[in-house]
């Protein structure tokens, strides 16, 4: 095997690595909140502040301190990613999570590259490409199932849990375009750090975490540190290392493994059961990924910059 095949096999596995500690990361969320009695009010500001800060200390040891650059450059654009982008990305799609289950979160939240592109099609005012509009139609088609399992006079989604699910793949969209300059200018690793912690110092001042009753033992310590250490700083960093060798459209499609795996940990650990219409939404809204890079269409997807 010579150099650069080698080179780009390991990039493959670091990107699908992240994407499969992204999922295992959001089923350690429902774990936490419907076994141990956790909300999203306590769980996100916290994940937040402590990711943050871990991961803007990862980059001052790089950086050191360019990390402040944006600050002085950009500072009404990083305060508008962390407290519109980030924070609203997180706790939606943590509440999400709390109403329903990692795996049906995580895929209504990829259903945000679909609105990226119906946003850039009428902000353009240019008609979908055919390929695209197949996209979007499939998006519509696998909500459909997963709300209602083919029958529309019946939901089978919780209200709640499609609301939270929605609105997640709304606010993706928006964290995905938002910071694009800032991602351009100062880098993805220190402008997520920084959003996370804004975003969980503003989650902190809304929610007073502090205040909510937790009982604090081994497999919450262990559920936290999950989410925080691995579904956040070692995913991130095998995506970001993936995305270097391979390049960031087959990372993003690599990473997309994401929704298949918060689904498996699931139905194996969380133990959560899944019909064939399920899985008939799931691959409908998956798909529209591959269509897309297909297509070359120029949105990001829901990985080409880190959330989960």
């Amino acid at each position: 095997m010579n150099g650069n095949k080698k080179f780009m096999i390991q990039g493959a596995m670091l990107t699908l690595g992240g994407g499969i500690l992204w999922g295992f990361s959001g089923t350690c969320g429902q774990f936490l909140m419907q076994t141990k009695g956790l909300t999203s009010n306590w769980l996100v500001p916290i994940r937040l502040l402590t990711a943050g800060l871990l991961l803007l200390f990862l980059c001052y040891l790089k950086e050191r301190q360019r990390i402040f650059d944006v600050w002085k450059q950009d500072p009404v654009g990083i305060l508008i990613f962390g407290i519109f982008g980030m924070s609203m990305c997180q706790y939606t799609y943590f509440s999400a999570i709390g109403a329903s289950n990692a795996g049906t979160a995580t895929v209504l939240q990829y259903i945000g590259p679909v609105l990226i592109l119906v946003y850039l099609s009428l902000r353009r005012r240019k008609l979908p490409t055919p390929m695209e509009l197949t996209a979007i139609v499939l998006a519509m088609v696998g909500t459909f199932f997963l709300a209602t399992h083919g029958n529309p006079g019946a939901m089978a989604l919780s209200e709640e849990a499609l609301f939270w699910g929605l609105l997640s793949a709304v606010a993706l969209a928006v964290y995905t375009v938002q910071p694009g300059p800032l991602l351009e200018k100062y880098g993805s690793a220190v402008i997520t750090a920084w959003g996370m912690l804004i975003g969980g110092i503003m989650l902190c001042i809304i929610f007073r975490p502090w205040t909510i009753p937790v009982q604090v033992d081994g497999s919450v310590l262990a559920g936290m540190a999950t989410v925080v250490v691995f579904g956040t700083v070692v995913a991130f960093s095998f995506y970001m290392e993936g995305v270097r060798r391979v390049g960031p459209k087959k990372g993003s499609l690599y990473a997309s493994v994401e929704p298949v795996s918060a689904t498996i940990f699931s139905v194996v650990w969380m133990q959560t059961i899944f019909g064939w219409m399920d899985f008939i939404g799931f691959l409908c809204i998956i798909s529209t990924i591959f269509l897309l890079a297909a297509d070359h269409t120029p949105v990001q997807t829901a990985k080409s910059q880190p959330q989960s």
